[in-house]
């Protein structure tokens, strides 16, 4: 065998593993599911920074275990979808590698415990998405797309953090099983900084308006990421984010206004696009900011109506988006293209494929006896609880009637009709692309005749995680009511959507040219930003060392400044001295003068060497021998090589104006000020003994020595002290590099 087909082997036997892999965690997860359904969680913990209330913690109930199940089961049959669809990729391994962090990403995420570890792997689900959808690198638009995705998704990620931050403030810890058995933080005074900062993570994270332009665009990775990305991993963070928090943020009028508004409009407006595209993989990206419109939506309630149906249609996506993924995929596979516009006939080329796709469309369609069918009357159930129940049961049905309208396009126009002009011959895929599509499509009708079986889990969620009561029953015939009435409307108007498709296009098409795009927008907004940077570089990084001590000490000064005036301290300034430290201030005082004259380099660095012997005075006062000795070893050292420094420069030649010398005066002396002001300020209390205690009482106990400040710096403070000493030498080895360079040699 050459090593050129070895590669390939290897890469198709990684995915074989890593879908292995990824049944063994479903079927550890499965194993948790009578402990869960019997209203017990199981919790794992590690300590990580005991010290900060932050643990490496684990958390198994209803709604994590959801996700889990998710991710790891459909997760293998993706592995196994990718292995057929492109094992002879010869860097297949590596993007089997970057998948499986990121389903490792994914778990972490909905399992956590512990907000800081929820946003270690929120982050690290950003970074394998941003390796995913650029694995394609030789293409400008994949590299991209994905630097937009993890741009948004990270920024949306560090407001999430600061949100988590001022959740842990609030709540007195970082531990979420004990913020969710608290009283909840909606009466609390950071709720609503809270709430923007979570809601902002969320959002971008899971592409609601207006942060929905990222998520079409990431279909430029390979279509087993978009299957995965799209149905259960990535995208349903943000609503698994909403989902967990909403206990503890959910049910006040800030959380359901936004919800609702930020929802309807994504649902709306993907379900337009949707129908819009010729492309049948932008398609279902499109119909995915539906789905996540919708769930964002229904969480934005607090009936068990509402929240039933938000869980029940985060299962009924996920089956039903991931499938028909793998099917556009087949086809594009089977047949060379993905345009709708040259496909048709191909149910006798590709029954498999023809029937997966009936299935997870008809499930997408909401049609009986679906999972499908059950989550749009949950839908349509829970919409009469949320207000303003009209515009959003209105809302909800336009929604579902361009989802119908799409499910037809892309399950049903491909292989029925007239045969299309496909650039090769149609054929079928081979098993390993077939087993995720039929293997889900199944399970959508499975659970749909059966769904008794999906209802203990719900349930389980709903009241363990969600904190309800109970959970709204799922019942594939629930009687003639409003939510029937609703579905038939639903199917009349998806109908006449689809059959209108044609028109419809060009309507959404003139209306779209003649508003702003915000994919344009953001690159716009990236020419503006590098503009910007490129501006400021050029006015602070403009290589003189004095604008750079400038722009330092005015921050400097403002920082100190602000503080000062923020915080408005008590000072307490007390003149009574012994005559010995008068005479050290006028001492220190005459080298401060010494250190400002202006033509000498000499008077300068005397000047001060004076003011550290000064301070050495000071510390010999006040019972220090040890520690003005080395402030006088210090300060004989740096004068003594301040001097030879100073004797290879050029002589001073002032080009210096009076206005920017007496700038330069008001920014020292404001420094100056700021900073006696803060020592006064911190002098005027008592001093905080509990660090002075714990290395009195523990400088022999624990290192075996008499002398504290020796102790401090060689033991408690050791990598620092090796830090500093590090520093020291580079910056020797550097001075030595500058003096040789400048004066063309050292002299012996």
């Amino acid at each position: 065998m050459t090593a050129q087909n070895a590669a390939p082997l290897s890469g198709r036997i990684s995915g074989y593993v890593a879908a292995l892999a990824a049944l063994m965690f479903a079927i550890w997860f499965a194993s948790a599911l009578p402990q869960v359904v019997a209203g017990q969680a199981l919790a794992l913990d590690w300590a990580w920074a005991p010290s900060l209330g932050i643990s490496l913690a684990f958390l198994i109930d209803g709604l994590s275990l959801i996700f889990a199940l998710l991710i790891s089961g459909i997760g293998a049959l993706i592995f196994l979808y990718a292995t057929g669809y492109m094992g002879d990729h010869p860097q297949f391994g590596r993007f089997v590698l970057f998948l499986f962090l990121f389903m490792l990403s994914m778990l972490g995420l909905v399992l956590a415990r512990d907000l800081i570890t929820l946003f270690v792997f929120w982050e690290l689900t950003s970074v394998t998405s941003y390796l995913l959808i650029g694995f394609n690198n030789d293409d400008a638009i994949a590299r991209r797309n994905a630097l937009q995705a993890m741009l948004v998704t990270g920024a949306g990620g560090l407001a999430a953090l600061a949100g988590f931050i001022l959740i842990g403030t609030a709540a007195g810890s970082f531990d979420l099983a004990q913020i969710l058995r608290g009283p909840g933080l909606q009466d609390h005074a950071l709720y609503l900084p809270i709430l923007v900062l979570v809601l902002l993570g969320a959002f971008t994270k899971s592409a609601q308006f207006p942060f929905h332009f990222w998520l079409p665009n990431a279909m430029a990775a390979p279509t087993p990421v978009s299957a995965y990305l799209h149905s259960a991993t990535m995208v349903k963070a943000g609503v698994y984010l909403l989902a967990r928090l909403h206990p503890v943020l959910g049910d006040t009028a800030a959380w359901s206004v936004t919800l609702t508004a930020a929802g309807l409009v994504t649902a709306v407006i993907a379900s337009v696009l949707a129908l819009r595209q010729s492309d049948l993989k932008t398609a279902l990206a499109y119909t995915t900011l539906m789905a996540l419109g919708t769930i964002t939506l229904f969480l934005a309630g607090g009936s068990p109506y509402a929240l039933t149906a938000a869980v029940t249609f985060v299962v009924v996506h996920a089956l039903y988006k991931a499938a028909l993924f793998m099917v556009v995929g087949a086809i594009d596979h089977g047949c060379g293209t993905r345009d709708v516009a040259l496909l048709g006939g191909l149910r006798r080329a590709m029954p498999l494929t023809a029937l997966a796709a009936a299935l997870a469309g008809a499930s997408m369609a909401g049609l009986p006896p679906m999972i499908g069918w059950i989550g749009k009357e949950l839908l349509y159930a829970g919409a009469e609880t949320l207000a303003p129940a009209a515009l959003v049961s209105a809302g909800v049905v336009l929604a579902n009637a361009l989802m119908f309208a799409v499910a037809g396009i892309v399950a049903l126009r491909p292989f029925w009709g007239a045969p299309g002009a496909t650039p090769h011959h149609p054929h079928e895929a081979g098993w390993q692309m077939l087993a995720g599509p039929l293997v889900l499509g199944g399970l959508g009708l499975v659970l749909g005749l059966g769904a008794g079986l999906l209802q203990p889990l719900i349930g389980a969620t709903l009241t363990g995680s969600l904190d309800q009561p109970r959970a709204a029953g799922l019942h594939l015939w629930a009687g003639v009511n409003l939510p029937l009435i609703l579905s038939l409307a639903t199917f009349a108007l998806g109908t006449a959507l689809y059959l209108g498709r044609a028109a419809l296009r060009r309507i959404i098409a003139a209306g779209l040219e003649r508003l702003p795009g915000f994919d344009p927008g953001w690159d716009g907004f990236l020419d503006g930003f590098r503009a910007f940077a490129g501006w400021q570089t050029r006015l602070i990084q403009n290589g003189r060392l004095g604008r750079y001590l400038t722009a330092t000490f005015v921050t400097l000064a403002l920082v100190l400044g602000a503080t000062l005036f923020v915080k408005r301290p008590l000072i307490a300034l007390d003149l009574s001295a012994p005559v010995l430290l008068w005479i050290i201030a006028g001492f220190t005082v005459a080298g401060m003068a010494l250190a400002l004259t202006p033509h000498s380099r000499i008077a300068n660095i005397a000047g001060i060497g004076t003011v550290g012997i000064g301070v050495a005075l000071i510390f010999i006062t006040f019972g220090a021998p040890d520690v003005a000795t080395t402030q006088l070893m210090v300060e004989t050292l740096s004068a003594v090589l301040f001097g030879i420094a100073m004797l290879r420069l050029p002589g001073i030649v002032e080009r210096r104006s009076r206005p920017r010398q007496l700038a330069h005066a008001v920014l020292a002396g404001a420094v100056g000020l700021c900073m006696t002001l803060i020592i006064l300020a911190i002098t005027s209390h008592p001093l905080d003994r509990h660090i002075t205690d714990y290395f009195e009482s523990g400088s022999y106990a624990l290192a075996h020595g008499l002398n504290i400040v020796n102790v401090i710096l060689v033991d408690f403070r050791a990598f620092d002290t090796f830090g500093e000493l590090a520093v020291v030498l580079l910056a020797s080895v550097g001075a030595y590099a500058v003096l040789k360079r400048r004066g063309g040699g050292v002299r012996k």
